[in-house]
């Protein structure tokens, strides 16, 4: 396999600082760190992104995630695995992945039930980082980058070191 083209974000270095500089905001939450990471998980299995589902599959199992959510995390709904809200936060990612299934983009009653267990700025936290991972999925997908080649490069094990660190330091998973 071979990616099209380096990544664009690579090639427009402002555009990844950008890009981690959302990404740090948008983690500043009472989210658990954990459901940010089901959440970047699911959307990139369902844009189909290699290299997110790598990463972030190696993030969480760095966190310290078990194999038995990870496994069913595509089969959510019917998997005992899962909280309440982590079940509602998941139900919102695929409907904002997923906006042209349906003719109001989220149904009312998916916003609704995440509503139910994220105050506000819970709720943003959560939009931000499904926007901010469906952007990187689809600059992903389109350039054909290649699973595990970025998360070989020390850049990346940095970023994860220091994810998988302020996660344990937080202990929000």
């Amino acid at each position: 396999m071979q990616a099209r083209m380096t990544s664009p974000v690579m090639i427009i270095p402002e555009a990844l600082r950008a890009l981690y500089a959302l990404g740090a905001a948008a983690k500043k939450t009472a989210v658990p760190a954990g459901t940010i990471g089901l959440i970047h998980l699911r959307a990139s299995q369902i844009n189909g992104c290699s290299v997110c589902v790598d990463m972030h599959t190696r993030e969480l199992i760095k966190v310290g995630e078990t194999d038995e959510r990870l496994f069913t995390v595509a089969a959510w709904r019917d998997a005992p695995y899962f909280t309440e809200a982590e079940r509602a936060a998941l139900a919102l990612t695929e409907a904002i992945t997923r906006l042209s299934d349906s003719p109001d983009g989220v149904a009312d009653e998916i916003w609704n039930e995440a509503a139910r267990h994220y105050d506000e700025g819970s709720l943003a936290v959560l939009v931000l980082n499904i926007a901010l991972i469906n952007f990187w999925n689809r600059v992903n997908v389109a350039t054909k980058q290649v699973a595990g080649e970025w998360v070989k490069s020390r850049e990346a094990q940095e970023w994860m070191e220091k994810q998988a660190g302020a996660t344990l330091g937080e202990k929000k998973i």
